[in-house]
């Protein structure tokens, strides 16, 4: 691996060097160029244009849009002042739509151009005020169009006139609009639609209220917000009493999700809650009479009256002879008037009074029958369930038990007992096989321009190499051949021009001699010179 690395440096550097200054010029332009035209496709197909979704609004509302927005993931900017909120051009219809089934906003006008278009050098106050009036009409007319069902929209808004005094015209200072839709074959607006209609119009249209908004079909069918709004919100609509049920649902799962989570770890438990609601409502009225003294079975005394009389001495009365009603204070008695004795009478009036409670009693909308809790816990060592101690799941069991203790209304259910409960309550120790984090590979999102851009520098990087390779073949080719041609010409010259003679045979003789046999050679050239 090492010695291709270093090849192709070598080859690299060596490919550079051989260049001239007008071939390194070209490459070092190609690779700047393309480098400029990625950049600017990706600046042009990212660029977003921000235009103005709501106007004129005060700095608290801008605030709360500018939540809802960074909820939704929506890219905005806030303009300078913070009364102006621009969205990206794509999605200012569909924002607006959004935004007005929730009620925004509660300042401010929907932006309309449509005047800008049609407005010229010289329009009087009249003519300008039409055309604004008509883009206001119009710009309407294209929302309503966004919502599902509606296939086209006609909106008529009466305009109050500006008197010359402060005082004219008061009592018609308040704008109407009609609007007619023209609905799909067959199909039924929702509640939420139905509140999104008005809103946008209450909203486009100053000094509108809903009540002065109309709004009906094709076929003459009125859309009444009122019964929207008890439709949806009510607790007497089904669809009212399953939010309340998803609602407490959901509380108290992240309830039971927040305390074991933190026991636990987040990604150990997993929380399923079920209730059953009774949504009957009941109005009565209680009178009430309760003594005083429970104990006693008293009253309390308001007043008392008591009388005592005592008589002796000659012809005194002999006291009563017939005792009359103890209530009544003029007891009957028979007056003797001869005779000798004694008298005594005692008379004690009471006037007691009880607790009278008068209740008005309005019971609660919605009563908790039944609750089920369902927990899966993974215990520490997920492949093995003894891990986690019996003690801990028993204290799981005593925390969702005491939950559902409180939470069921003990009116619609009676006192539970500890059997009942238990009955309620279900934890499960296992091994979360679908929550192995490690195995799960997030797949990146990679924009289209990315992949381009990509696409240019491999084709401009592919021709560089395929120029590169073409040019060292021509090189090479160009030095083969060379190389043939010189050989060529020596060979042409041995044959054409060196003629097989004795002397040239002995001399090659010589030749093979001195290189395969120097020793003999040497005793060959002695010989010779002693000769000499």
């Amino acid at each position: 691996m090492n010695d291709r690395l270093n090849k192709l440096k070598t080859d690299s550097i060596n490919f550079w060097k051989s260049r001239t200054k007008k071939q390194k010029g070209a490459i070092i332009g190609t690779f700047v160029g393309v480098i400029a035209i990625a950049a600017i496709i990706t600046y042009f197909t990212t660029r977003t244009n921000m235009v103005p979704l709501f106007t004129e609004l005060s700095a608290k509302e801008t605030g709360e849009i500018a939540e809802v927005l960074s909820s939704q993931g929506v890219t905005y900017e806030i303009a300078p002042g913070g009364t102006n909120i621009l969205v990206p051009e794509k999605q200012v219809d569909s924002i607006k739509v959004s935004l007005a089934a929730q009620g925004y906003p509660e300042t401010g006008g929907i932006s309309t151009t449509f005047f800008t278009e049609n407005a010229g050098f010289g329009m009087t106050d009249n003519e300008f005020n039409v055309i604004k009036h008509k883009a206001l009409e119009t710009e309407l007319e294209n929302l309503i169009k966004k919502i599902d069902g509606v296939k086209d929209a006609k909106v008529m808004i009466s305009m109050p006139e500006k008197g010359v005094f402060i005082n004219q015209n008061a009592e018609n200072q308040n704008a109407s609009a009609a609007v007619v839709l023209h609905t799909e074959p067959g199909h039924k607006f929702t509640d939420d639609q139905i509140k999104t209609l008005y809103n946008l119009v209450s909203k486009s249209v100053p000094n509108l209220s809903t009540d002065n908004i109309t709004i009906s079909n094709q076929y003459s069918e009125y859309y009444d917000l009122e019964s929207a709004i008890a439709g949806s919100g009510s607790i007497d609509s089904v669809e009212g009493q399953m939010n309340v049920k998803k609602t407490i649902e959901r509380d108290l799962e992240r309830q039971v999700q927040k305390m074991l989570g933190t026991l636990m770890g987040q990604n150990k438990v997993v929380v399923s809650v079920t209730t059953d609601i009774d949504f009957k409502k009941e109005n009565r009225e209680e009178k009430l009479v309760k003594p005083v003294d429970e104990e006693n079975m008293e009253g309390i005394e308001i007043s008392a009256q008591r009388i005592t009389e005592t008589y002796t001495g000659m012809n005194g009365a002999t006291g009563p002879t017939e005792m009359g009603d103890p209530t009544d204070n003029a007891t009957g008695y028979q007056e003797v008037l001869n005779g000798n004795g004694d008298y005594e009478r005692i008379e004690e009036t009471i006037n007691n009074d009880v607790n009278r409670i008068n209740r008005v009693i309005q019971e609660s909308p919605y009563k908790i029958r039944d609750i089920g809790i369902q927990v899966m816990v993974e215990p520490p060592v997920p492949e093995d369930p003894t891990s986690l101690s019996a003690t801990v799941v028993e204290d799981i069991e005593q925390i969702l038990a005491t939950i559902v203790r409180t939470s069921i209304d003990k009116e619609a259910a009676g006192e539970l007992t500890d059997e009942e409960i238990e009955n309620k309550i279900v934890v499960s120790v296992q091994q979360f096989y679908g929550n192995d984090v490690e195995n799960i590979e997030e797949t990146p999102v990679i924009p289209w321009w990315i992949w381009v851009v990509g696409g240019i520098l491999v084709a401009a990087i592919l021709l560089l190499i395929v120029y590169i390779l073409r040019s060292k073949k021509r090189k090479a080719e160009e030095e083969a051949m060379e190389i043939i041609e010189e050989q060529e010409e020596l060979l042409v010259e041995d044959i054409n021009q060196e003629k097989e003679t004795e002397s040239t045979v002995r001399r090659k003789q010589l030749e093979k001699m001195a290189k395969e046999k120097p020793e003999d050679f040497a005793k060959l050239l002695r010989s010779w010179i002693a000769e000499d």
